[in-house]
């Protein structure tokens, strides 16, 4: 036998072979003995070479799953960099297996990392879509990347990145524009004593709204409304501009008809000072509130109010003194001057005329009564 030939084995054979001398033993027993030894050393080996086999296969499935695993991280990711697989006759599985493997760890690590960054960008991406949408909701709804592992390669995620860069500049332009359309919201808002927040909540609550964490709806609708409200204040400021400018033209003369003194005018004197100036001039906060208008308007009607009166008094002098002169002309005074129809008159507006029509009968009569040819005049 040939393992009987090695120091060890070759000692237990001599040494069985002396015990064998001793007692005796007869060779057909010493050799079935030796058979049974030979038969159980076949068996040992028998079950160290299939262990072996089992190893070998192992590894070999070992190297090919990971050069497969390799193979598909490389076609995932894009990498161009082919991975190169050592002579196998020259190299023993082991050291093929200790070759691939920190290449495929490396791999795994780049996908992880690749996944996370896809994730990152389209995170962005769906966070601006949402903004750039007409309902501004979290955009917190992000497709798994799962979707995206079979293709991680730069070359897509070039294609994100742009694609992010693309909406990050539509919605820095957006947000430059809200931003400039709130502000003038805000403006005229102040200038008419509108109130900015029920204005701007009107169009999008998110344009009113305070802290880090609330973004504005920068949407086309949103864009769309804040036009929409520039150009109707724009419309309101002209409007109320044109009234107070007639308002204060009334104020003006009624002034000079009645002589008010410069602490009357005086509170005016910012409006008058602010209604010479072009619209776009116009900025400072509630000059054209209505509560402005209302108060020059008050001031009109009380003025108008003073003049009816004192010309009430004037004309009931005028009438006293028109009365003397028809009296001592021994005629009755024209029945149009009666208080009845001169304070209608006066009530109406007609304040110009009625005057006139006094002081012309107190001269026509004057006239009559000097040249002693009293005649009664009657005004058509």
């Amino acid at each position: 036998m040939v393992g009987m030939e090695g120091t060890g084995c070759g000692a237990l054979l001599r040494e069985l072979q002396q015990i064998w001398a001793e007692v005796g033993e007869s060779e057909g027993e010493k050799s079935k003995v030796l058979s049974e030894i030979e038969r159980e050393c076949l068996e040992v080996y028998r079950r160290k070479v299939d262990d072996a086999n089992r190893t070998r296969v192992q590894l070999h499935q070992s190297v090919a799953t990971k050069e497969a695993e390799v193979a598909l991280l490389m076609a995932t990711l894009g990498e161009h960099k082919l991975y190169l697989k050592k002579d196998k006759g020259y190299v023993s599985l082991k050291e093929q297996l200790a070759a691939v493997t920190p290449v495929l760890d490396d791999l795994k690590c780049k996908k992880e990392e690749r996944i996370k960054q896809y994730y990152d960008i389209r995170s962005q991406i769906e966070k601006i879509r949402s903004e750039l949408s007409e309902h501004n909701d979290k955009g917190d709804h992000v497709n798994s990347p799962a979707a995206d592992e079979h293709d991680l390669s730069t070359r897509k995620l070039n294609s994100y990145q742009a694609q992010l860069s693309t909406l990050q500049k539509d919605k820095s332009d957006r947000l430059h524009k809200v931003l400039k359309y709130v502000n003038e919201v805000h403006s005229l808002c102040g200038v008419l004593g509108i109130d900015f927040a029920k204005t701007v909540n009107g169009i999008h609550p998110s344009l009113h709204q305070n802290g880090v964490e609330q973004s504005r709806n920068i949407s086309n609708s949103t864009l769309e409304g804040l036009a929409s409200t520039i150009s109707n204040l724009k419309a309101e400021r002209k409007s109320r501009i044109d009234k107070m400018r007639d308002t204060m033209e009334s104020l003006c003369h009624l002034w000079k008809l009645m002589d008010s003194s410069e602490v009357e005018k005086r509170q005016f004197s910012k409006v008058i000072s602010i209604l010479i100036s072009p619209e776009e001039g116009i900025t400072s906060a509630g000059v054209l509130s209505q509560e402005t208008i209302e108060k020059m308007e008050a001031e009109v009607e009380r003025l108008t109010e003073l003049k009816t009166k004192r010309l009430k008094e004037i004309v009931t002098k005028r009438r006293a003194e028109l009365e003397d002169i028809c009296k001592n002309a021994h005629i009755e005074p024209d029945l149009s001057t009666a208080p009845e129809q001169t304070n209608a008159l006066i009530d109406s507006g007609c304040t110009l005329c009625i005057l006139l029509k006094y002081y012309l009968d107190q001269w026509l009569f004057s006239y009559n009564c000097d040249s002693l040819a009293p005649v009664p005049f009657r005004y058509y």
